[in-house]
């Protein structure tokens, strides 16, 4: 087993990433769409919130244990979603389920995964959530509903931001496509990547294991491309949250809400929670951060629906920071991907414990124990951000 004791915040897992996951899959996690202005507020927006430093507090029986959507969780943290998480490290999806299992954190699969469904759940813990795309092909959609049912997941994650694909520059200059294009600079990056390919020559799960062999016409990669391309639907409307909620008939996670107005309509609609989500700043560049558009939707569905947030969580004080600000729970996704790329499924573990430590050490700093006692009054005044909408 390799030492991480060494390994203190995620910016290591961050170093060691980037030297070890090929260029392509690398810059696919870690960038946003256009100037990528988003994606970097979604971190730095953090930084100015200040803590009260409490002291003479007795910081003994301290816990972090709190519930999201019902279940109990050993933090207010879940994996989220991401796609090709199997091309970070072979098998990617497997070995981030189980550590998120052995934490007691949720894990949450994408549909644009590359192990499946079934794959995962011989490995996952009672947190074992899938995440939805919706396709033209209601169909497949259909099938995909059962088939999460069937693999005991217990919440779907439906996300709403990517009717359209917003533009990432670096994978178009990497040449991402489905298939890879293997052109020479692929191919020299490649071959400086030894321990990377020797994993993914040790394993079967190479492709988009929810979809080739499961959707119609995709039987292999080269099939796979066309289909993608012409299968996000446009015409996404609230309709069919309502049609998936009553097919899925569990609890509803909906992610990617940036709007009170949205805020309101989801929490209309009868979901179990929603996710404050700008898609990590790949979607819509020039959009709020998550943390700043945060107050707004807190204060516009009040207790209706579960508030939780997503985006630019680099630590255990980014999570604290989300709470106080009236996220119950927050998702984690490069974080966790940096782990995984850097050094399996031990580089998740060593991210959720950065994390949860952080969390633990912060929390009793400001003079709480109880992490589901938190609230705006640890915050200094005047430097976090509030609700701005009537």
């Amino acid at each position: 087993m390799t030492d991480l004791s060494k390994i203190t915040c995620i910016e290591d897992l961050r170093v060691v990433a980037q030297r070890r996951v090929p260029r392509m899959f690398y810059d696919y996690a870690d960038s946003g769409s256009y100037t990528q202005g988003t994606y970097r507020a979604n971190e730095a927006d953090f930084a100015p919130i200040q803590l009260r430093q409490r002291v003479a507090v007795n910081m003994t029986g301290r816990s972090t244990r709190t519930t999201l959507v019902g279940q109990d969780v050993a933090m207010p943290v879940a994996i989220a979603p991401t796609g090709l998480t199997g091309m970070q490290h072979a098998d990617g999806e497997i070995l981030a389920a189980r550590a998120a299992r052995n934490f007691g954190v949720p894990f949450t699969l994408s549909t644009m995964s590359i192990c499946s469904i079934e794959d995962v759940a011989q490995h996952a813990g009672p947190g074992f959530w899938f995440q939805l795309y919706v396709m033209r092909d209601r169909d497949f959609i259909e099938r995909l509903i059962d088939r999460a049912k069937a693999a005991g997941c217990t919440a779907l994650q439906l996300t709403l931001d990517l009717q359209i694909l917003g533009q990432r520059h670096k994978d178009i200059k990497n040449g991402l496509s489905t298939p890879p294009k293997p052109t020479l600079a692929n191919l020299i990056n490649l071959a400086t990547k030894p321990r990377w390919c020797l994993g993914m020559l040790g394993t079967r799960r190479r492709s988009f294991g929810n979809i080739v062999g499961h959707a119609k016409g995709v039987g292999d990669l080269s099939s796979l491309s066309s289909w993608t391309a012409e299968q996000f639907d446009p015409e996404l409307n609230w309709g069919d949250v309502e049609w998936i909620k009553k097919r899925w008939g569990g609890k509803l996670i909906l992610k990617g809400i940036m709007d009170a107005e949205d805020a309101r309509l989801a929490a209309d609609s009868g979901a179990d929670a929603l996710v404050v989500s700008n898609h990590g700043g790949r979607q819509l560049d020039g959009a709020p951060s998550s943390i700043r558009a945060l107050p707004d939707i807190v204060q516009a569905v009040g207790r209706d629906i579960e508030v939780w947030m997503d985006g630019g969580i680099r630590s255990g004080q980014d999570v604290l920071k989300a709470r106080a600000l009236g996220a119950r729970g927050t998702l984690i996704g490069r974080s966790f991907l940096y782990g995984l790329g850097a050094f399996g499924e031990a580089g998740v573990t060593r991210a959720l414990q950065i994390i949860h430590k952080e969390l633990d050490t912060t929390m009793a700093f400001c003079g709480r124990t109880d992490i589901n006692t938190v609230d705006d009054s640890i915050l200094l005044p005047g430097t976090y951000p509030v609700p701005v909408l009537g």
